[in-house]
């Protein structure tokens, strides 16, 4: 149930976001979701692409850092109070959120949220013991 991200440190500067997608689309390295958080001086630009193997690779090749990590793809009833179920089941476990974004494309009547937690097999067994559905990393590559 785990999927692979991939995370880019890049300068906070004009040009660095458009120079790491140009890379990638260049590669034939499709974006599937992404989020970017920043301070002043650095960026981490969080990815889950078709290919993070490859991504990785020519990344690394142009110079910039990148680490892969596990993170876990949940389907959030797109309703009122769904995604607060997800966490309270969570919280309830005492599992920690270190951050989560929007997957862009909906998966039937539910969002797509991405999960990066501080330990990741708990809340996956927390997850499916609640019954809330997570998607294999083949199916979100290729949505």
């Amino acid at each position: 149930m785990k999927v692979e991200q991939i995370s880019i440190f890049i300068e906070n500067k004009s040009g660095r976001l458009a120079e790491i997608t140009r890379i990638l689309g260049e590669a034939g390295i499709n974006i599937r979701a992404l989020s970017l958080a920043d301070t002043s001086d650095f960026g981490i630009l969080r990815l889950i692409v078709n290919d993070g193997v490859k991504a990785n690779a020519v990344l690394k090749e142009k110079g910039f850092t990148v680490n892969m990590t596990e993170v876990v793809a949940v389907e959030v009833p797109d309703r009122p109070g769904g995604l607060s179920a997800i966490l309270q089941a969570l919280d309830r476990d005492a599992i920690n959120v270190e951050y989560m974004y929007a997957f862009v494309e909906r998966c039937g009547g539910n969002a797509v949220i991405i999960f990066r937690f501080d330990e990741t097999d708990k809340a996956i067994a927390t997850l499916n013991a609640q019954n809330f559905n997570m998607l294999e990393g083949n199916r979100l590559y290729n949505m």
